[in-house]
């Protein structure tokens, strides 16, 4: 009987799958940074807000079709090392020379990417470039908001190693879907970073430091849960879809002692604090003539995928 169980399950559902943070976390996180923002900011920023929240999920959308997409969402940190994280070359030129870029592409360069995305949204301002203000500072947003995920910064990012497949989007996309709603996401106004390339790695070791718990919480808890106590079916769209159970949702949620709320508001100051330096170190210019000049649909939508792009995925 169990067998048929089996058989049943898995012939009858579509296991979900998640991006990175989840479409939901990205434009939650991405709209509220808007916030945080000084008042020589926040009015051209509401004005945009739509596209920057709904932009905020575009380059998840483009890591399947752009080849050199992929690695700018992680770094797998463990890959050269336990502690390497605290040594790793903390410049781009520097860690060329120690490594070699194809190396570094390999494992992933999150927290370079996001110092080179800051720079190009400092030179769209100069420019006073609406569209590339506009789209730079929605792909900064999520790409911050990625290096603020454990499981961005491990070779184990989806549990495949240690047997818990499908916990990326159990701990960035099922928990914010479920409570997000009730976390406290106020995080003050933004502040000028004089460091944005050090401020990058600062999050990613933290987000790294978080990652044994993401883990063991995660082992100890499936311990205590059957299947089918741990798993629940949800309808999405038409699809019987096979998600987390609530209770077990809630259960990690306690356990990790409200990690997934931190890591949002993490997100949500440093993006502000990221779109503030940008628009310091441009000269502050005026955006109140920016104002009417909207940004257009994300260039790479209607882009064909590239043969042989690798992506990672991090469904069941």
């Amino acid at each position: 009987m169990k067998r048929i169980l089996l058989f049943t399950f898995s012939l009858f559902t579509t296991l979900h799958c998640f991006g990175f943070w989840g479409f939901y976390a990205h434009k939650k996180i991405n709209r509220l940074a808007v916030f945080s923002l000084p008042l020589e900011m926040i009015g051209f920023y509401k004005e945009n807000i739509a596209s920057i929240t709904e932009n905020a999920v575009n380059p998840d959308k483009r890591r399947y079709a752009v080849k050199g997409e992929a690695e700018k969402h992680y770094i797998d940190a463990d890959i050269y090392g336990d502690s390497a994280i605290y040594t790793l070359p903390r410049y781009w030129d520097d860690a060329v020379e120690m490594f070699g870029e194809d190396s570094l592409r390999k494992y992933g360069i999150a927290p370079w990417n996001v110092h080179f995305v800051k720079t190009k949204l400092t030179q769209a301002f100069k420019d006073k470039n609406t569209t590339a203000i506009l789209r730079l500072s929605a792909d900064l947003g999520h790409y911050i908001g990625d290096i603020n995920v454990p499981l961005h910064t491990t070779v184990n990012y989806n549990g495949q190693l240690t047997g818990q497949e499908g916990i990326h989007g159990f701990w960035e996309s099922r928990i914010p879907e479920l409570l997000a709603e009730d976390f406290d996401l106020f995080v003050g106004k933004a502040e000028y970073i004089p460091n944005t390339q050090i401020a990058a790695w600062e999050a990613v070791i933290r987000a790294h430091e978080a990652l044994d718990s993401v883990l063991l919480f995660e082992e100890q808890l499936s311990r205590e849960f059957s299947d089918d106590k741990k798993y629940s079916f949800e309808e999405r769209g038409s699809i019987n879809t096979k998600v987390y159970s609530r209770p077990f949702t809630i259960a990690y949620n306690s356990l990790l002692d409200g990690q997934v709320e931190r890591q949002m508001k993490h997100s949500i100051k440093m993006i502000a604090d990221f779109w503030y330096t940008a628009w310091v170190d441009a000269g502050q210019p005026e955006l109140t003539p920016l104002l009417n000049q909207k940004i257009p649909a994300d260039p790479w939508k209607k882009s064909p995928p590239e043969n042989n792009v690798k992506a990672r995925d991090h469904g069941f």
